[in-house]
């Protein structure tokens, strides 16, 4: 059964250029766009709603803050009872100075039911849906020859399977409305090269590097098969982040707090805030003809 026949179909809608563009007699028909009263609009979320799992702290919970600057309407996925403090600080400031709101929803990416349940209820609550960062997703670390079937199962299930049916989920909502739609998936560096950094006697992230690698050619794939419904899925691939998850790696392994820095080109780590700029981008119609893409932010390490 071909979803498509059971839904409507995304027509794009090409802008009407001003009559007195001078297009007719061959001058440029851009220079009609340039010169808004709102500067850079295509970057604008107003009357967007947008998902992003994962969201309950951290990195998540940093790119809905600033997909919340940009004006859009925010659903935290995350699968903690309660989200962290700093939720409610964003919570509180998306209400009070943004006009706009951030909600919460308990979910496990793995229960796909109720997955699904929450997706269409914020669907059909907001009657519609425009975007989706899919940022949940766990790490282990253990030798490639210790790592249990059960480990790695569980890795590819929160970190590949979990991604792909919170995309589906909300892929479903975009085509039932037929208003297209924006999809980012985190990946990492990781999954585009060997990292050396995270090698260390007697332990190895093989199935998480495994997981990412698969995130990002999950997307390509995706991309393929629902441009014809105006959804654009495209990644992003962070390099060494600074979270409190890492701190606590840095104490337990303290040369990687010292090496790591040395592997990029601009010899310094990360910070989540450099990582909001993307989510705005890849989200708005900014990168409207962008999909299938992964999109690096790594320092350069992957580069050499």
């Amino acid at each position: 059964m071909q979803y498509r026949a059971k839904h409507a179909i995304y027509s794009p809608v090409v802008p009407d250029l001003p009559s007195n563009t001078g297009a007719s007699n061959g001058q440029d028909s851009s220079a009609a766009l340039l010169g808004t009263a709102k500067r850079l609009p295509e970057f604008s979320l107003a009357e967007k709603v947008v998902l992003v799992t994962g969201a309950a702290r951290g990195l998540g919970l940093v790119q809905a803050e600033a997909l919340l600057e940009a004006g859009a309407t925010v659903y935290a996925l995350d699968r903690l009872p309660e989200p962290s403090p700093d939720f409610y600080r964003v919570q509180k400031r998306a209400a009070e100075e943004l006009g706009t709101t951030l909600h919460y929803r308990q979910i496990d990416v793995r229960d796909v039911p109720q997955l699904n349940e929450i997706v269409q209820n914020i669907s059909e609550t907001q009657g519609k849906l425009d975007g989706l960062i899919a940022a949940a997703g766990i790490q282990q670390e253990t030798s490639a020859l210790e790592y249990t079937a059960k480990d790695a199962n569980t890795m590819f299930e929160v970190n590949i399977t979990g991604v792909f049916m919170t995309a589906q989920a909300a892929a479903k909502e975009m085509i039932r409305h037929g208003r297209g739609g924006s999809i980012a998936m985190i990946a990492s560096m990781s999954g585009s090269v060997a990292n050396r950094g995270l090698i260390c006697p007697g332990e190895q992230p093989s199935p998480y590097n495994a997981s990412k690698a698969g995130v990002i050619q999950l997307a390509r794939n995706l991309a393929s098969e629902w441009g014809q419904h105006g959804i654009r899925v495209n990644t992003i691939s962070p390099g060494y982040i600074v979270t409190a998850m890492v701190e606590a790696l840095f104490t337990q392994h303290p040369e990687r707090k010292r090496d790591w820095p040395t592997q990029n080109m601009l010899g310094k780590l990360s910070l989540p805030q450099e990582y909001r700029g993307a989510a705005v981008f890849l989200i708005s119609d900014a990168s409207s003809f962008m999909t299938g893409a992964d999109l690096k932010i790594d320092g350069g390490h992957s580069a050499w």
